[in-house]
């Protein structure tokens, strides 16, 4: 009898090798259940393992953390805050000397 091949999923793949790292089932067990070859989920686990560095990588491509684009904002309002203020003190003076020339209290 001839059998045809079994594709499984990488999520199926997954679950997989997460029940016999995570569970801790013996792989001739998750093989008997299925009808897989014990070589073939230790590639599956073999290949986790290697790429697991890659999980704890940063890329050039990672979004800033939402800490970093509050205190991002935070400086730029505080920047404009420092403007304004400089603004405000600006016309303060000129709004004095205006009335100092007038002869208002």
């Amino acid at each position: 009898m001839s059998q045809t091949r079994r594709h499984f999923t990488p999520d199926q793949k997954a679950q997989i090798v997460r029940r016999h790292l995570t569970g801790k089932e013996p792989i001739s067990d998750l093989a008997d259940e299925f009808g897989l070859q014990p070589s073939q989920i230790h590639n599956w686990v073999k290949l986790v393992l290697d790429q697991a560095a890659k999980a704890f990588q940063h890329g050039p491509g990672r979004p800033p953390r939402v800490e970093q684009v509050k205190d991002k904002k935070i400086e730029h309002l505080q920047a404009k805050l420092v403007q304004k203020n400089e603004v405000i003190a600006e016309l303060m003076e000129e709004h004095v000397k205006l009335k100092k020339e007038h002869g208002e209290p």
